[in-house]
């Protein structure tokens, strides 16, 4: 596929279809595994916003909802360092929370948030990712819940982007 925009050649990794399937089954096991429990999910922006929109609306359970920015990432990239742009606006403690991200790559930053946001004293706190990317991992960590595993490439769609471009993309590509 190429974009007649950006004239960037496009390669289908995942389609609007397996992302659909997808999302229901991790909010069939995110229901049943909170049955009878309020959740609070934390989506990580910007790339998560379409994959956390289409998960919520599939959970059965009472959830709240809020955004936090992290910044890994410059160009095709990651930069090795965190930056954390925005704090939840809603109290942690004692809530079971759930990070929603769109991929997990280095680890860095959705091990920063683990460690960061479990000073806020939440009941529990577990990640929800997208997208694993395993070769690229700097750090040791494995989300709760896991969408997709793939071995290389830069993806974009989904939410997902290049210096904020593709992130309307109804699947996800491999960005050639």
């Amino acid at each position: 596929m190429i974009v007649p925009s950006s004239g960037r050649v496009l390669r289908t990794v995942v389609t609007p279809e397996q992302i659909t399937t997808e999302i229901q089954r991790l909010a069939g096991e995110i229901t049943t595994d909170y049955a009878g429990r309020h959740l609070h999910l934390l989506v990580v922006l910007k790339g998560a916003f379409i994959f956390a929109a289409d998960l919520v609306r599939r959970i059965d359970l009472p959830i709240t909802l809020d955004f936090i920015r992290v910044a890994s990432y410059c160009g095709t990239k990651s930069s090795g360092g965190i930056n954390l742009a925005s704090t939840p606006e809603q109290s942690l403690r004692g809530q079971d929370v759930l990070i929603v991200e769109d991929i997990l790559d280095t680890g860095l930053s959705l091990d920063f948030l683990m460690k960061s946001l479990s000073t806020h004293q939440p009941r529990t706190i577990r990640s929800c990712v997208l997208i694993s990317k395993n070769v690229t991992r700097r750090v040791a960590v494995e989300p709760d819940y896991c969408g997709f595993s793939c071995s290389s490439g830069f993806l974009v769609g989904y939410g997902l982007d290049c210096d904020e471009q593709f992130r309307n993309l109804p699947g996800i590509y491999e960005l050639g």
